[in-house]
């Protein structure tokens, strides 16, 4: 039996699994000591930075470089990645010296970093270098250094970059939320920059928004019988229908619901009229408000439709949860 095919192979391959986490969760809680009073100044230089922060790696040190820059863009903090193999072949034309090129590195001796230093210098930009090569040749040529450096990788073969590259996302992380809670940075900021997230919809999205995806405004009078009412939101595609009285204000509502619920009780329910069988003083909700509002409003009175009035409480529309669903606000 091979032994990966028994019990003990399988303890081995946990335990290796775990020895990894035990490793990179080391090198993560090591890098506390790098948070001093260096960090402090780069968290102010790039505060003060009237330009972007360019983020810069090769190799694996390129993925992270390239997560840290999206990380740092959405929080508010303007930046992008810089290939620096492209770099040399005319992407240099994008740094300016407004600018604050973050160069990552494990050992600090990359060569194809090391080769855009001198123009990124000469271009009048400040480096902050991220590297564990304390004493390499990136740390000696930038301006302020972020110590990633780890005791060991976990990879057994020290080949593969591992607890490195962790360490080096856990620290640029780290430096990116300082930068975000020093910004005073908000979820409605965060959102701005997240149109098309599930979070940009709940605090972007307005009910205005939802409203004209139907366009709709089925309304009838408190005098109208049911027949007409049913004709009336039938014709708009809606389930309901808003009841307002003379004076053009929302008097109550009608959904399918009510039908349903009266038709046992009253044979001769259409020659009714719609005042006599709307709900009353219904929820509304005004067009401005926040698409989520009237999500939660809906849920909290467990409703499917709600009007939408102005500040007269005069109707502009009906909105139904499925509408709120489809508009991705969840």
């Amino acid at each position: 039996m091979r032994l990966l095919d028994s019990e003990l192979g399988s303890q081995k391959i946990k335990q290796q699994a775990k020895d990894v986490l035990d490793i990179e969760s080391e090198a993560i809680l090591n890098l506390k000591e790098s948070i001093n009073g260096q960090f402090v100044k780069i968290v102010k230089e790039i505060l003060n930075c009237p330009g972007r922060v360019i983020m810069t790696g090769m190799g694996k040190s390129g993925l992270i470089a390239k997560k840290l820059a999206a990380t740092l863009a959405s929080t508010g903090t303007p930046s992008f990645f810089l290939h620096p193999a492209e770099a040399i072949h005319g992407d240099l034309g994008m740094v300016t010296k407004d600018d604050i090129v973050i160069a990552l590195s494990n050992s600090g001796e990359t060569n194809e970093v090391l080769n855009i230093i001198p123009v990124i210098k000469r271009i009048g930009a400040k480096i902050i270098a991220m590297t564990g090569g304390l004493d390499s040749t990136l740390a000696k040529n930038s301006d302020y250094l972020l110590n990633t450096g780890v005791k060991e990788e976990a990879c057994p073969l020290d080949l593969a970059p591992t607890a490195s590259t962790t360490a080096t996302l856990a620290l640029g992380d780290a430096l990116a939320i300082a930068l975000l809670e020093a910004r005073d940075f908000k979820p409605e900021d965060f959102a701005l920059y997240h149109p098309g997230g599930s979070l940009g919809k709940k605090l972007l999205l307005k009910v205005d928004d939802v409203l004209h995806v139907r366009e709709q405004n089925p309304v009838v009078n408190l005098e109208t019988n049911l027949k007409e009412t049913l004709f009336t939101m039938t014709s708009t595609g809606m389930g309901a229908a808003n009841i307002v009285g003379d004076d053009g204000k929302l008097a109550g509502i009608i959904t399918d619901g009510d039908i349903r619920r009266h038709l046992e009780k009253s044979p001769d329910l259409l020659n009714k009229l719609a005042g006599e069988i709307m709900t009353v003083n219904p929820k509304t909700i005004l067009k401005d408000k926040l698409a989520a509002e009237a999500l939660k409003i809906m849920q909290d009175y467990e409703i499917e439709d709600l009007p939408v009035v102005n500040e007269n409480n005069e109707p502009l529309g009906l909105i139904n949860f499925q509408d709120l669903l489809k508009a991705g606000v969840l």
